[in-house]
Parts: structure tokens; C-alpha cells; sequence
């Protein structure tokens, strides 16, 4: 389960979530407002090295 990054569409808080899967809604702990993904910050394989071609969207990618 992946720690993503998220920002408020409602209050623009950022906050990290702990998601089951990339794509589930997720909502601010704050307002409750949906929340959009962030697609910054440093990606991680599946090793946990840091990967130089991974664009951190896994619909778009055969794997890290």
C-alpha cells in the first residue's frame, strides 16, 4: 500500500495518504473535500532504490 500525496480541491491543505490502490478517491482530513493527487516528490521501486524512469503513474508503466 503506497503513501501518496494529495492536495485539497476545497482548503488547498497537502497532506500524505496511505492508499490501498493509486486511483481510490481520497478526501481531506481537513474539510473533507475531494482531494487531487500530487505527482511530485521522489519515487520509489518495489526494491525501495529510487528509479530514474519511473514517472510514478503505474497505469502508464510495465513496472519499476
Amino acid at each position: 500500500m503506497p503513501i501518496l500525496q494529495y492536495r485539497c480541491t476545497g482548503c488547498a491543505k497537502n497532506f500524505e495518504e496511505l492508499v490501498k490502490k493509486h486511483d481510490e478517491p481520497v478526501h481531506c482530513p481537513v474539510c473533507g473535500k475531494p482531494a487531487q493527487r500530487l505527482w511530485n516528490g521522489e519515487v520509489f521501486s518495489a526494491t525501495g532504490k529510487p528509479s530514474k524512469k519511473c514517472s510514478g503513474n503505474c497505469k502508464n508503466c510495465s513496472g519499476c
